[in-house]
């Protein structure tokens, strides 16, 4: 039986994460408990894995109270909280979902609990974002889960986007952060690369290898590494001049926190990313993307991609880049054309800016539904 406590300020929300794999999950709960704790909410993040915040989030927010997510977990003189929330369709222990029904009963209390979902464009979205889930079994009979979708329209609950996004952008001083990094950069582009094991990534190293204007290519820690490493070593044994002129450079990043990944999308002339965090920022990054979406066995990817790239301004290249890109089409990587896709993804950005952003849109759906 949790113990009743007086309420403090701002609403205590239980966000539970487990991690699957690459970081996705745990950084998208970050920012959202990030968020809402900036905006005066006080937050425990559950999550079952919580190493990846030691370089992720080494600064910790005061409202963020970090739990391991073991089980059962122990929920005595817990303080219950106003709203639960399940990322991405995990299933909270029924002895907290127990304690917590208990709990409603004797305070009287209007419980929330959200089920956050992954982000899409497809249209199911709109039609699934906010229905009610009623509990019709188990510890939490008689409560009623709802959908949260996150998403690109109106009919669905937006993207994470902090209030102080536009102003941290617009102090950034590239050159000096480029610095710190020890890059010392001339006049060549700088491309990030965030990325999974793209089946056209040898494509896209000779690309640049033969490109007009020298490419400094930073290659982030992990999985990227280790595909552009491998790619390397395939192309100089199949064709040891494919970079004789040194058109291309490599620099191998760090582990980033979550701050200074914005900071080298903000710093490069083109962004490849991967995942669902990756992507929102680098659509607010306002700087050319191109989307490694991540491939499942059944091809379930795909229509998702297509749905996104529905969204995108048109633009023949970028959408086909995409399409190579994720293995969708089996075919020459198309050309990359910077000036068409910055024009496209400035305009995508603009469109994207005038939606209500994720967290207002949830603390507004807890207002309404409390």
């Amino acid at each position: 039986m949790w113990t009743i406590y007086r309420v403090k300020t701002g609403n205590l929300w239980d966000i539970f994460c487990k991690v699957i794999d690459n970081f996705g999950d745990i950084g998208v709960c970050w920012r959202l408990a990030s968020d809402l704790a900036a905006r005066g909410e006080r937050v425990r993040l559950w999550v079952d894995d919580p190493s990846a915040l030691q370089w992720m989030a080494p600064t910790l927010h005061p409202q963020i109270e970090v739990r391991s997510w073991s089980q059962p977990i122990q929920t005595q003189n817990l303080e219950p909280s106003q709203i639960l929330l399940e990322a991405f369709g995990c299933e909270i222990d029924p002895e907290f979902i127990a304690a917590y029904a208990s709990w409603v009963r004797a305070s009287g209390q209007k419980p929330v609990w959200i089920n956050l979902e992954y982000l899409s464009a497809e249209v199911f979205v709109e039609r699934s974002h906010g229905l009610p889930s009623p509990v019709m079994s188990g510890p939490g009979r008689g409560m009623t889960k709802h959908f949260f979708y996150p998403g690109f329209t109106e009919k669905t609950g937006g993207l994470l986007r902090e209030p102080s996004l536009d102003e941290r952008h617009a102090q950034f001083d590239r050159a000096t952060w480029l610095a710190e990094q020890g890059l010392d950069v001339g006049s060549e582009q700088l491309v990030s690369l965030f990325c999974y094991e793209p089946p056209a990534l040898n494509d896209l190293l000779q690309q640049l290898s033969n490109a007009d204007k020298p490419t400094r290519l930073l290659v982030t820690a992990g999985r990227a590494c280790t595909a552009v490493q491998t790619a390397i070593e395939h192309l100089n044994a199949a064709e040891p001049l494919w970079n004789e002129l040194e058109q291309l450079s490599f620099s191998y990043l760090p582990l980033f926190n979550q701050e200074d990944f914005d900071h080298l999308l903000w710093a490069c002339d083109l962004n490849f990313v991967r995942g669902e965090d990756s992507l929102v920022r680098a659509i607010w990054a306002n700087k050319p993307f191109v989307w490694h979406i991540y491939p499942q066995d059944d091809e379930a990817h795909a229509p998702k991609l297509e749905a996104f790239l529905a969204l995108l301004p048109l633009s023949e290249s970028w959408h086909a880049f995409h399409r190579v890109w994720n293995g969708l089409r089996h075919e020459p990587l198309p050309n990359i054309d910077l000036p068409q896709w910055r024009v496209a993804a400035t305009e995508f950005m603009a469109r994207q800016v005038k939606q209500i952003d994720l967290v207002t849109q949830l603390m507004g759906f807890v207002a309404k539904t409390h």
